[in-house]
């Protein structure tokens, strides 16, 4: 669980993110173009709209608790875009499916098989999932789910369904003070470039919740991240019947 509590970046303030790799490095190129894993650079074309279905997944690190705020940011400001939102059992403990569901008008997804867990959680198809969203952003993304992603873990629907998607995946990750620079965290990120359909968002110095000093790495902000997304997306030719991860 990410222990950061710096407060989110009001939208008209927030800056688009540079397109990185997974390592926070700028994207190698060549004739070839990007390598596998890499992100773009930004088209030369004019602003790209967001996509229009867009699955946004919190995690369990404590800044999910922010996560009305940007829904609310999300709903007002791409009213066209279609967001289905889930939260993992550990985020459930941070935020109110009430108060989201509310904001969102539909129920909000538990990413639980059913059974588990909470009994009035609504049934998640991980095959429809998968196949649903143009995108996917995963705001915040804690430590954990991070290596549980990157290690290829699909024991829940939500993971199951981002390990078969081919909607580019946008991840920032909110991490507790010294795991940016942890050999796990890094482990993680090399990883993740085998997946050529994922992009992370660096994340910046921000308060710990446990220090109170300024040695977090606090997410991205939601309209940087969406920006990445979508500026990746207008680069990519879709890609279909090709495997999800390029071998290394």
């Amino acid at each position: 669980m990410a222990e950061e509590t710096a407060r989110p970046t009001a939208p008209d303030q927030a800056t688009a993110a540079t397109p990185r790799t997974s390592s926070g490095t700028a994207p190698r190129t060549g004739a070839d173009g990007p390598t596998a894993g890499r992100a773009p650079q930004p088209p030369t074309t004019g602003p790209q709209p967001p996509p229009s279905r867009l699955l946004l997944f919190g995690t369990g690190a404590l800044s999910v608790a922010f996560l009305p705020f940007w829904l609310n940011w999300l709903r007002t400001t791409h009213p066209q875009t279609e967001v289905r939102l889930a939260l993992t059992r550990s985020a459930d403990r941070f935020v109110s499916r009430a108060a989201l569901g509310a904001i969102l008008g539909k129920e909000v997804l538990l990413d639980t098989w059913p059974g588990t867990s909470d009994a009035e959680a609504p049934h998640l198809d991980h095959v429809e999932l998968a196949a649903w969203p143009e995108a996917v952003a995963v705001h915040p993304a804690g430590l954990n789910f991070i290596g549980r992603f990157a290690g290829g873990l699909a024991d829940t629907p939500l993971l199951m369904a981002l390990q078969c998607t081919r909607a580019v995946i946008g991840i920032a990750p909110a991490l507790p003070p010294g795991a940016e620079a942890g050999p796990a965290y890094q482990g993680h990120l090399t990883a993740l470039e085998r997946y050529d359909n994922v992009l992370v968002a660096a994340p910046h110095p921000g308060r710990s919740a446990s220090t109170g000093r300024c040695d977090a790495s606090v997410a991205a902000p939601l309209p940087a991240l969406l920006d990445l997304i979508t500026r990746h997306r207008a680069a990519e030719k879709p890609t279909e019947g090709v495997p999800h991860a390029r071998p290394v």
